[in-house]
């Protein structure tokens, strides 16, 4: 398959993750053209994402595991924390990595778990981009469409000219690549519908081949009645300029949804309890920060990319959405108790093979896991016990100070002069007022 200039780039992790998802891309493109003679990239790109998504759970799964046992295992890095808080020399900092290393070994914990999916979707999302911005580099009967004008193309000096205009807006780099049969589909596939009527417009001798040619990219790229090579930009100028109300609509809508869609996945991802800790809150202020910015970049951005990328967005973060209370579920039902337990098992283990007094867990820790393992019933029991000693409290007391002597008795007596001290007192305070 003859590949375009820009796609297939030698960017580290880049192109090859792009290669793949190409690969997946097509494969899926064929499904839906064979099974149900669809031919469209935006559904493509949907059901891409949700396959991609599901791919990942198992790794969602146990970022969600690790977050939960770093809670547990907090306690114990604040202390290696504080204990080396004023040294900054090198062997003390040294000593510090090496505790901390030593820890997250004793509770099975990666430090990179919470950062892994983050790394892994990265090169996803600019791989995607790629993808999207040269379907016709990945999948094949979307090149081959245009293939009849391309050979027109390049036999018409003319084209070439008029062509030339648009190889910016396509990220083509003429002066280095020319005109050649990739560059030609990467310039025609970024084309809007205003771009094909005055290519077909210029050159009346190729009219038919071009409206052909422009109806089937049209076909392709077409999702909900706008063009997914169209900024959602770039589609509400011209939908108010041609009065078409619907595909102004939607285009409004797909950048708002990616952000809110993104801002409901950060709301249902569970986040780890604040601490007194400076550099815990400072960590905790700056997620904060993330969890709002982020969904309002998703907004900008999906507004000046191709919509491609808008549905992307969109389809990527309610799949997430979708997953994340499932993964919610499942982890209310995982014992996290057993999970540490397990874990201390395989470290005290490696740890009397090399000779080393196996370790427990703190007690700081215990507290920890018995909160994670049921918070609710926790804080109910603490508050009836407290409240079960106060109605003590008080019932003691009042029986201390109301109990009867017995008649006749020295200490009946000075109860009673007792009595007579506090009435006298209290009219005497009375009289004053």
């Amino acid at each position: 398959m003859k590949t375009t200039v820009l796609t297939k780039s030698n960017v580290f992790i880049i192109g090859p993750v792009a290669t793949l998802l190409g690969f997946i891309i097509n494969a899926l493109y064929l499904f839906l053209s064979g099974a149900f003679n669809i031919q469209n990239i935006g559904l493509c790109i949907i059901l891409f994402t949700i396959v991609i998504n599901v791919l990942m759970l198992p790794l969602t799964i146990k970022q969600q595991k690790s977050s939960k046992l770093t809670q547990v295992m907090n306690p114990e890095l604040q202390a290696i924390a504080k204990k080396y808080k004023n040294k900054k020399d090198q062997a003390s900092m040294m000593k510090m990595q090496e505790e901390q290393q030593a820890l997250y070994a004793k509770y099975g914990i990666s430090p990179m778990g919470s950062c892994l999916p983050m790394l892994i979707q990265m090169p996803i999302l600019f791989a995607m981009y790629q993808v999207i911005w040269k379907v016709p580099a990945y999948v094949k009967s979307v090149y081959e469409m245009y293939t009849a004008l391309v050979n027109d193309v390049l036999a018409s000096a003319q084209m070439q000219t008029f062509l030339s205009d648009f190889a910016t807006n396509a990220r083509v780099n003429l002066d280095k690549v020319g005109f050649t049969s990739d560059s030609v589909v990467d310039i025609l596939h970024s084309m809007t519908p205003a771009n094909w009527a005055a290519f077909a417009d210029k050159f009346p001798d190729y009219k038919t081949v071009i409206e052909q040619t422009a109806a089937q990219a049209a076909h392709v790229n077409s999702f909900l009645t706008i063009n997914i090579t169209d900024s959602p930009f770039a589609i509400i100028k011209n939908s108010f300029a041609n009065h078409q109300w619907l595909a102004l609509v939607i285009a409004i809508l797909i950048p708002v949804l990616a952000g809110l869609t993104q801002y409901l996945n950060t709301k249902l991802i569970p986040q780890p309890e604040t601490t007194g800790d400076d550099a815990n809150s400072a960590m905790n202020s700056s997620m904060k920060t993330m969890n709002t910015m982020m969904p309002l970049m998703s907004v900008f951005f999906c507004f000046t990319f191709s919509t491609g990328i808008g549905i992307y967005w969109v389809a990527s973060s309610a799949v997430r959405c979708v997953i994340q209370l499932i993964v919610n579920k499942r982890m209310e039902k995982v014992d996290i108790e057993e999970m540490v337990k397990q874990n201390m098992e395989k470290y005290n283990e490696k740890r009397v093979k090399q000779g080393l007094r196996p370790e427990n867990i703190s007690g700081q820790a215990k507290k920890n896991l018995k909160n994670l393992q049921n918070p609710v019933v926790e804080d109910e029991e603490a508050i009836r016990n407290k409240n079960e000693k106060r109605l003590q409290s008080m019932k003691d007391s009042t029986e201390y100070y109301n109990k009867a002597a017995k008649p006749g008795s020295i200490a009946s007596k000075a109860r009673m002069v007792e009595q007579y001290n506090e009435k006298t007192n209290k009219n005497a305070k009375s009289y004053k007022k």
